[in-house]
């Protein structure tokens, strides 16, 4: 027998992406049901070789017998609808920031803390998708040499922002004077260090998501992280300069060894021949890409790198989907 599948938010762009990767990954699903708000409910969506009509979210239906429900709609949607699943004895998988930083609830990456997941039923956290990245790099590194201090700036592409942003970044290309709405400031051939809202000791909430995300993920309070988050004018995948000061002195050739083993990273570190990842070569990518890695040129225990990966995929829903995997696993 299959599995009982949902989706929430099904309509929007991250939870297309959900049921892409799903139909991708070839999930062994023997019921797929779709859930929106009232805009989009009645529309039809296309999976594997079924057309599915999109159901209007309810209580109710929360309430029916799922094995896993993809949430993607938001953090208030999430707050009110996912814990009557979970009531009803439903695994949820949530991709907002509503059950991130709770006690009790994983925050998971596959690839770093599946181990956490083992016994557990209930709300599941998809973590933000500029710390999803990081943490695949730095967790290997972070078991190898133990982590002290973590500097990371990102250049975010607007698909972070929804479709509306896209759209917006692509008029603005092509008309100068196509208004801002989607962002406090022009986005085209601008660089924007503004995303979510500002918190009264001078760090966005994006920021500080980085910080307590990545102590939560590695099971390491000490960790100190300092984010700054960068909106760019690109379409599809995040990229990052992570700075990193260890406990221990790492070697470059040692660190390119641990990374190219560790699952879910792809090392593209060439710079002799202009290899190191790009967004638009990261973008439909499921891995994370790290490239100039090199040692810092006073501290010997710190080293840069450079990490790329599609915020759509790797950084929302591949990372879901990988969650319901690694359940499925552990069964």
């Amino acid at each position: 027998m299959g599995l009982i599948v949902g989706v929430v938010g099904a309509t929007g762009a991250v939870g297309r992406k959900m049921l892409e990767v799903l139909e991708e990954r070839n999930i062994d699903i023997e019921k797929l049901r779709v859930f929106a708000s009232a805009r989009s409910a009645g529309e039809k969506i296309n999976f594997k070789d079924q057309v599915v009509t999109v159901e209007l979210l309810t209580e109710e239906v929360m309430k029916d017998k799922f094995d896993y429900l993809l949430f993607s709609a938001g953090g208030s949607v999430s707050a009110q609808y996912a814990p009557i699943a979970a009531e009803a004895g439903n695994t949820v998988i949530d991709n907002s920031s509503q059950w991130r930083m709770t006690e009790g609830i994983p925050l998971v990456v596959p690839e770093v803390n599946a181990h956490v997941l083992k016994g557990y039923k209930g709300i599941i956290a998809n973590p933000n998708c500029s710390t999803i990245q990081m943490v695949v790099a730095l967790a290997p590194l972070h078991k190898r040499y133990g982590i002290d201090k973590v500097v990371v700036s990102t250049y975010q592409a607007v698909s972070g922002s929804g479709h509306k942003a896209i759209v917006e970044l692509e008029n603005q290309m092509k008309d100068a004077n196509y208004p801002n709405n989607v962002y406090p400031k022009r986005i085209a051939t601008n660089c924007i260090p503004h995303i979510d809202v500002f918190n009264d000791n001078g760090f966005t909430k994006e920021e500080l998501k980085m910080v307590y995300e990545t102590q939560k993920i590695l099971e390491d309070n000490k960790i100190k992280v300092n984010s700054t988050t960068v909106r760019i004018p690109v379409f599809f995948s995040h990229s990052e300069s992570v700075y990193v000061e260890f406990k221990e002195t790492p070697e470059v050739s040692e660190v390119k060894q641990i990374l190219s083993e560790a699952p879910g990273v792809i090392v593209l570190d060439n710079p002799e021949k202009n290899e190191y990842p790009t967004p638009l070569e990261v973008a439909n990518s499921d891995d994370t890409y790290v490239g100039r890695i090199r040692k810092d040129l006073f501290n010997p225990n710190a080293l840069s790198m450079w990490v790329v990966a599609d915020n759509l995929r790797k950084g929302a829903a591949t990372n879901a989907v990988q969650i319901l995997e690694a359940l499925e696993t552990l069964k």
